[in-house]
């Protein structure tokens, strides 16, 4: 196998749960060495959080943690003690990039700051990764993913009209703030092999959130309209709008022909002057019970399948069960199996992407601590005894 896209970087990552460890991992399944530090003695929380095999409890198979942090190397550290501070400064010497997500100016008062770590590593790549960002006046604000979707403007977009906001499930406020550090960071690296220098890198949730907003801050800027909740439907096109089939639910998008999805549908009331203008939308609800009428007695995956046939762009409304049988993944091979000697056998999500000439590994997740020994006496040379002596005195 080809060297890994980005097997010669040395990642140190402080980081904890899911929007830090979500970036250091794209760095690890394409190659890097990505050594975790972990404090002592349960490590990153995500540890602790759920699902677990059986409903067990075990800091050694938490799913959450299991899936974020393939292919990494685990240490212990404690930074808050000098000895712990000073061993992460050799560690920085000769790392590459450093990501962190912790609370602005907690990396300050350990004494590891940029400026701090920089004078020791000049071509240091620091990214942190917060929910206000390092400065401004909501900084040292509490945060988590549904107040990023809701400071970021996102949940103010998401429901049905008339009711209230909803967040989206999941965290993804954490991911898409974790997916914006690793193109920042490897941005930065290439800036830096032109340069020479390294930088800080500041990445704020709220904003990762605000950024992937669509049209609608324009929208409101060209004509101070501010665009409302609208559900499923898109606020433009119609029908764009999750039905029910006979089976399961199906997305249904006409296409850019009307006369030819009409036919699709085999509803001729569609084709009246006022639902065969592009203003449609005026006339959803009208619109949609037409389309619904015809499409309730029809099974989802022969709608699915002829819809596509004939080149509309119907989707199926994919459960997590089918998700992992759906043919495409399975021609894909994106779903894979992967042995854990505490977890077991379990099936992860592969690469988000694909190289022709690197692709990527995915490795399981370290145990907590398990590279200490590589790490500390291989990389920096401590003695057994020093290793007996940090453990003691609970620096690892």
């Amino acid at each position: 196998m080809p060297d890994q896209a980005l097997s010669s970087l040395v990642v140190l990552d402080l980081s904890e749960n899911i929007s830090g460890p979500y970036c250091t991992k794209l760095f690890a399944d394409y190659g890097a060495e990505v050594i975790k530090v972990e404090k002592p003695p349960l490590g990153d929380p995500s540890r602790c959080a759920g699902p677990f095999p059986n409903d067990q409890p075990d800091i050694e198979k938490s799913g959450l943690f299991l899936f974020l942090n393939t292919g990494k190397k685990s240490i212990t550290l404690n930074l808050e003690s000098e000895d712990g501070s000073q061993i992460f400064k050799r560690l920085v010497k000769g790392t590459d990039i450093l990501v962190e997500n912790f609370r602005p100016g907690v990396m300050a008062s350990l004494g590891l700051d940029y400026e701090v770590l920089a004078k020791i590593n000049p071509a240091l790549i620091m990214t942190s990764i917060s929910y206000f960002g390092q400065w401004g006046p909501y900084r040292d604000w509490d945060g988590s993913d549904i107040v990023a979707q809701a400071m970021g403007g996102l949940m103010g977009l998401t429901g049905e009209a008339g009711r209230e906001p909803l967040k989206l499930p999941l965290s993804q406020a954490e991911f898409q703030a974790g997916l914006n550090a690793a193109v920042a960071t490897l941005s930065a690296l290439y800036f830096r092999d032109e340069t020479g220098d390294g930088q800080h890198i500041d990445v704020s949730l709220q904003e990762a959130v605000a950024s992937i907003l669509e049209a609608s801050l324009t929208m409101y800027h060209y004509s101070g309209y501010v665009r409302g909740r609208t559900g499923s439907r898109h606020h433009l096109q119609c029908p764009s709008w999750v039905m029910p089939a006979k089976d399961r639910f199906v997305h249904v998008q006409a296409g850019a022909n009307w006369d030819h999805f009409s036919a699709f549908v085999e509803e001729s009331r569609l084709m009246e002057p006022r639902f065969a203008s592009i203003l449609r939308y005026n006339y959803a609800d009208e619109v949609e019970e037409l389309i619904q009428t015809k499409l309730e007695k029809r099974d989802s995956v022969e709608v699915f399948n002829s819809g596509q046939e004939w080149r509309i762009p119907f989707a199926l409304v994919l459960q997590v069960d089918e998700l992992m049988r759906d043919p495409q993944h399975e021609a894909r091979g994106f779903f894979r199996q992967i042995d854990h000697p505490m977890a077991g056998r379990l099936t992860y999500p592969g690469a988000p992407f694909k190289m022709s000439e690197t692709p990527p590994e995915i490795r399981r997740a370290p145990l907590l601590g398990e590279q200490n020994e590589e790490v500390y006496t291989g990389t920096l040379g401590l003695s057994k005894e020093n290793m007996i002596d940090l453990k003691e005195h609970g620096i690892t």
